[in-house]
């Protein structure tokens, strides 16, 4: 994995090459679309993110764009480099509920430096119904060789 780019990382998770990361399990996302800069991310809400309202928990919509962020940002990184997330910004528009259907969470890379990156994200329905709309500032770090 050291020596493939982001993009090509990226892909291959996509396209099933390499096993989805954990989180996939807890909150059920797959990856649709990649390119250089750009990951859209689908999921599908369920009762079991509901919170005490009876509406899906903002962890959720969280999670969605600080993952189609990341990646966004990990598409634009060369072999051998990773990211972490430093801050997260988020809006919430509007409520998402079982009966809200895939979801879609679109990230693009805004800036990659040398040793922080920056991205956008929005997550819409499947008529381009705004639900929740972000930034993110990553870290950018060499991974090291394993041991």
């Amino acid at each position: 994995m050291r020596e493939k780019t982001g993009l090509q990382i990226v892909e291959a998770m996509r396209d099933g090459q390499l096993p989805r990361p954990p989180m996939a399990a807890v909150i059920p996302m797959r990856i649709a679309e990649v390119a250089f800069g750009r990951v859209v991310v689908v999921s599908e809400a369920s009762e079991q993110f509901y919170n005490g309202m009876g509406i899906v928990h903002g962890g959720y919509h969280l999670t969605l764009l600080d993952s189609c962020m990341g990646l966004a940002i990990y598409s634009t990184l060369g072999p051998g480099l990773g990211q972490t997330s430093i801050e997260t910004k988020v809006n919430f528009v509007r409520p998402i509920s079982g009966a809200t259907g895939a979801l879609r969470a679109i990230g693009t890379s805004l800036h990659t430096g040398s040793r922080t990156a920056t991205a956008e994200g929005k997550l819409e329905d499947a008529e381009g119904k705004l639900y929740a709309h972000g930034t993110t500032t990553c870290f950018l770090f060499p991974i090291p060789p394993e041991e």
